[in-house]
């Protein structure tokens, strides 16, 4: 299993934050607005998923979403996930199959949590899956702007530096 194959095998395409991404379920059923958090503006679908490729070099940059998302590993090696928590502290979750090394197969990101990720130091790539409910909307998606991020956070500047694009 290389990158190149799960790039072409499943049609992964280039995703904004970094990385690889293909959707591969958006429920049919939707929740209106009026029953989602007020800082829903619209309506969501209750629940996406998609295929999320890593490779060694590359990064998904910190960003936040106004869901719950549940990371699932597939292949590979080694994910460290970065979440700011709520209380601002920085937890990071070792994503993968080692569970004798702490590595878990399924972490959530709780909504509106700063959270990035990048493959650990001896992992080639990293084939994880996504699952966010209410579903993934584009319009909930905000990145990260380094800058802004260590005036909220200075005591994570280095991690932040690292896992910013902007």
């Amino acid at each position: 299993m290389t990158v190149e194959k799960l790039i072409s095998h499943y049609g992964l395409l280039p995703h904004p934050e970094g990385g690889w991404y293909k959707e591969t379920y958006r429920s049919s059923n939707n929740i209106i607005q009026s029953a989602l958090p007020s800082n829903f503006t619209e309506g969501r679908v209750f629940s996406t998923a998609i295929y999320f490729l890593l490779e060694q070099g590359n990064f998904s940059a910190f960003h936040k979403i106004k869901s719950d998302e549940c990371w699932h590993f597939y292949a590979g090696q080694t994910l460290l996930v970065y979440v700011i928590n709520a209380e601002g502290k920085l937890d990071i979750i070792k994503l993968g199959n080692d569970i004798e090394n702490g590595e878990v197969f399924q972490y959530v990101v709780p909504a509106n949590c700063w959270f990035a990720s990048i493959p650990a130091d001896h992992a080639a790539f990293c084939f994880v899956g996504c699952t966010v409910s209410p579903g993934f909307d584009f319009n909930d998606f905000e990145l990260a702007k380094a800058d802004d991020l260590i005036k909220e956070f200075p005591e994570l500047s280095e991690e932040i530096k690292k896992l910013c694009r902007q």
